[in-house]
C-alpha cells in the first residue's frame, strides 16, 4: 500500500515543477501571446498529470489483490461476483491525454469460478 502522505509529497514537487517550468518558460517567452502561453502550460500539465495517474493508480487497493483480500477489501468478479484471486503482477502500459505514457503495475485477477481475467480498476 502507497504511504498517502508520500504520495501527497509528490504530487505537490510535480506541481512545484510545473510552476518553476512555467515560470522559467515565460522568462524566456516574455512577449508570447496568450495561446502560446496556455500551450506551454498545458505541455508541462500534460506531464505532471500523467505522473500523478500512476501514482493515483498504484494507490489503488485493487493495484495488488492479495494484499487487497489481507486488508479486508472485496476483490469480485463483475460478471459473477465470486471472490477474484491474484495471479501476478504486470505492468500495464497505457496512453493518456495528450500521448503522455503511463506505466501502472497492477495485479492480474482471474476468477475460479467463471474463468474471467482482469485487471482490476480503481
Amino acid at each position: 500500500m502507497v504511504d498517502q502522505a508520500e504520495l501527497a509529497a509528490r504530487w505537490r514537487a510535480l506541481g512545484a515543477e510545473v510552476a518553476d517550468g512555467m515560470a522559467a518558460w515565460r522568462a524566456a517567452h516574455p512577449r508570447a501571446s496568450l495561446r502560446e502561453i496556455e500551450a506551454a502550460l498545458d505541455e508541462l500539465w500534460l506531464g505532471a498529470r500523467a505522473r500523478i495517474l500512476e501514482g493515483a493508480a498504484a494507490a489503488s487497493p485493487l493495484a495488488d489483490v492479495p494484499a487487497a483480500r489481507a486488508a479486508g477489501v472485496a476483490v469480485d468478479c463483475p460478471r459473477c461476483g465470486a471472490a477474484l484471486e491474484g495471479r501476478g503482477r504486470e505492468v500495464r502500459r497505457l496512453t493518456t491525454r495528450g500521448d503522455r505514457a503511463l506505466a501502472v503495475a497492477r495485479s492480474y485477477a482471474a476468477c475460479p469460478a467463471c474463468g474471467a481475467g482482469l485487471f482490476p480498476p480503481g
